[in-house]
């Protein structure tokens, strides 16, 4: 920084030794210091020349210096000047209370008597008579500076640090990194049907846990015109649509299916065929029976003239009835649900005798079989397993 000021000031200097006092007569020779053992070069340097002249003054200045009399301006009876100041300085921060700075600032003044004396001793010419020095005025005007090193404390529980501390956008970051003032409520948006589509852009109100694309239409993934969680068979091929309610389609029958080739040439072509075993009164699936179901699905897409019969054992009582068809029923329902294959291409054989209750068995369907019924009503639908 730079700025102007103003000082005053009043000097005084240590011209008398230990006998002289406020009243003495200064320019009573024996009141005055003796330096004639100092000059001449005695002492080889600066420095023992210093250390010689301090030893010899005491520290009572008690004599006036010379001033500038009457001239110039006064305040309180003291020299008035004006004075110019350059500063630089340098802060760190602790934090937000306390910090060290530290500062230099040099004054520059247009007076000569600060100290009180603005004469200096000149050589005299080689060649006269006259003393080896002579007093002569000078023209260096003082200067001083002062260099500090300061703790600074913002005073006060509320204090305001220096603005040079604060960063302008620390306030805006600040706000939205932790809202405090600019808190703004969390939107809401209206959904009906809960289905994640907001109803600003919802274009179907959809019943709960129904599928749907981004547009909240219910999603059709096979195009059937079935919506997925009504569709029995989940992907109907084209060829096969027109579908029915349930969303399963009536393929036509390719060339020559219509004509038997014998029930070994089905026989043949599906191979034996595995059993599913369910465990206690479950008509659930496991991972194991439908990774068996997935390789029967496969050879009756390699064989699409062929059908399988799908058998259960024991009747002995209206819930082991009711058993055998819920476990039927799961099998054919996971291969057109899942399998993509026609319904119409499952017989049904309920309660047969000399098997496992628990196992349901598969094979090729031969021409006797084309009596057995593709669909089964439940025989006991109170009696149905939730399992």
């Amino acid at each position: 920084m730079a700025g102007i000021g103003g000082a005053i000031y009043d000097a005084q200097v240590n011209a008398l030794n230990d006998q002289g006092n406020a009243i003495s007569n200064p320019f009573d020779p024996a009141l005055r210091y003796n330096f004639s053992g100092i000059a001449g070069g005695v002492y080889k340097n600066r420095k023992d020349t210093r250390k010689a002249l301090k030893s010899m003054l005491d520290d009572t200045y008690e004599t006036e210096a010379e001033t500038r009399g009457t001239a110039g301006a006064k305040l309180g009876g003291n020299t008035f000047i004006p004075v110019y100041h350059i500063c630089a300085g340098i802060a760190f921060k602790l934090n937000n209370k306390f910090n060290i700075a530290l500062e230099d600032r040099f004054s520059i003044t247009k007076d000569d008597l600060l100290d009180g004396q603005q004469w200096a001793e000149q050589p005299i010419p080689v060649g006269t008579t006259a003393p080896v020095y002579s007093p002569v005025m000078t023209r260096d005007f003082d200067t001083y500076n002062h260099l500090t090193l300061g703790l600074n404390m913002n005073i006060g529980n509320k204090a305001t640090e220096p603005l040079w501390w604060l960063n302008p956008l620390d306030y805006a970051y600040s706000e939205i990194r932790n809202p405090r003032l600019m808190r703004l409520p969390k939107p809401v948006l209206p959904d009906a049907d809960g289905d994640g589509v907001t109803d600003q852009f919802d274009q179907e109100q959809t019943p709960a846990g129904v599928p749907v694309d981004s547009h909240g239409v219910s999603r059709d993934t096979d195009g059937d015109g079935v919506p997925d969680a009504k569709d029995k068979e989940l992907v109907t091929p084209t060829y096969c649509q027109p579908v029915d309610a349930d969303g399963v389609g009536k393929c036509p029958c390719p060339e020559g299916c219509g004509t038997p080739k014998g029930d070994t040439a089905c026989a043949a072509a599906l191979g034996a065929l595995p059993s599913i075993t369910f465990t206690g009164n479950s008509a659930r699936l496991s991972t194991d029976a439908q990774g068996l179901l997935a390789s029967v699905a496969a050879r009756l897409r390699n064989s699409p003239e062929c059908r399988i019969v799908v058998t259960s054992y024991g009747a002995s009582s209206k819930a082991e009835q009711q058993r055998g068809w819920d476990r039927v029923n799961a099998v054919i329902n996971y291969m057109v649900e899942k399998e993509g294959i026609s319904g119409d291409r499952f017989f049904w054989q309920l309660g047969q005798e000399g098997g496992d209750a628990n196992t349901i068995d598969m094979r090729a369907a031969t021409t006797e079989d084309q009596t057995l019924p593709t669909t089964v009503p439940a025989p006991h639908p109170n009696l149905r397993s939730r399992r």
